[in-house]
């Protein structure tokens, strides 16, 4: 089986034979071999066995059929990098034991050491990249979203307290926001050292900022993740979460490749806010996959349609699959689009080539 390099070439916004489609937590709780697993790990313990963590890695990309494969991780494993001590708990999320609420408490967080205290993911990477015929996507979580957790202490839907820190600290603010750039930073090119093909950055609640706070509090950081990692040949794509519709003009100047959107704004509408600058992933409502199949290709074909106007357009969901998503609809939907788009995108070249004779 040779390379399937489709999700790169549409990343790069190049002409492409079919759309590429994969999954956000396409390696999760709907697939019951995956449950199965998690009766005798947790999230954290599968992360630390490197086979463990790439086989669950390869689950979906070979019962679906997907174009590219996304790392089995956490965005929250590196944090424990820089002293902070942090729990997954189940039906909760992240839960931390020594939450940020003061100036002290950032300027006790230690640099990030990859290869010393994430050797493990590391070296699940390398093992993917040995394996996979498909372009393996890492991730880091963005400086926002992390330190909502962090500052909050769990998940939370008002992020009061981590508003409270960036509107009355503004200077505590940015030195945690410097500390969790050079993490991120630090982590993605050691990703991309061990193997993978191409990086995204996970911002899924900073859609909670105004688009003038985004812009004061947070985007300077997101722009440096960037530049820093311009130099490096793998496609970068920036998912600003859910409720971000607003944001995206403010994305104007990022060195990214792609742009995930949610499915609040549609793919032209995206577009047009991003001034074409990019080429954009999305953005099937995940509840969607509730409906019978007839709707979910209804809207996938819509989304698809608008995808295909221009080159650079990844098929994805708006934010991550949950756990009562069928695995038959999914493979079913990504035949589905591989077909469709099959279809239109070479009747599309047949039509040019007559043109032209």
């Amino acid at each position: 089986m040779t390379f399937n390099d489709t999700f790169l070439k549409a990343c790069r916004r190049q002409p492409v034979d079919r759309l590429p489609v994969w999954y956000m937590r396409q390696a999760g709780r709907y697939d019951p071999e995956y449950r199965k697993i998690k009766e005798k790990y947790s999230l954290l313990e599968i992360c630390k066995q490197p086979d463990l963590a790439a086989e669950v890695t390869l689950m979906p990309v070979r019962k679906l059929g997907v174009d590219a494969a996304i790392l089995y991780s956490d965005i929250m494993n590196p944090v424990a990098s820089l002293g902070i001590d942090f729990d997954i708990v189940k039906n909760v999320g992240p839960v931390i034991a020594n939450p940020i609420r003061s100036a002290q408490d950032v300027d006790r967080l230690r640099p990030i050491d990859v290869e010393g205290d994430l050797s493990h993911i590391l070296e699940t990477i390398r093992i993917l990249d040995r394996e996979l015929k498909v372009p393996l996507i890492t991730f880091a979580g963005a400086p926002f979203t992390i330190a909502s957790y962090l500052i909050e202490g769990r998940p939370s839907k008002t992020y009061i307290r981590t508003k409270e820190l960036m509107y009355s600290e503004p200077e505590v603010w940015q030195r945690l926001m410097d500390k969790l750039g050079d993490m991120v930073i630090a982590y993605l090119k050691a990703q991309i050292a061990s193997g993978a093909k191409a990086v995204q950055l996970f911002d899924s609640w900073v859609g909670a900022l105004s688009p003038k706070d985004f812009k004061q509090y947070v985007l300077p950081v997101i722009d440096r993740i960037f530049r820093e990692l311009s130099h490096l040949t793998e496609p970068k794509i920036y998912f600003p979460g859910v409720s971000s519709g607003e944001l995206l003009p403010a994305l104007h100047d990022l060195q990214v490749d792609v742009v995930g959107l949610d499915w609040r704004v549609s793919i032209a509408e995206g577009r047009r806010r991003l001034d074409n600058r990019f080429a954009v992933q999305g953005n099937l409502d995940p509840f969607v996959l509730t409906a019978p199949m007839s709707v979910i290709k209804e809207q996938a074909k819509e989304i698809m349609d608008l995808g295909m106007e221009q080159p650079g357009y990844i098929f994805n969901l708006g934010h991550g699959l949950f756990p009562e998503a069928s695995l038959d609809k999914l493979k079913e939907l990504t035949d589905f689009i591989h077909e469709y788009s099959s279809s239109v995108l070479n009747s599309s070249k047949e039509v040019n080539s007559n043109v032209q004779a």
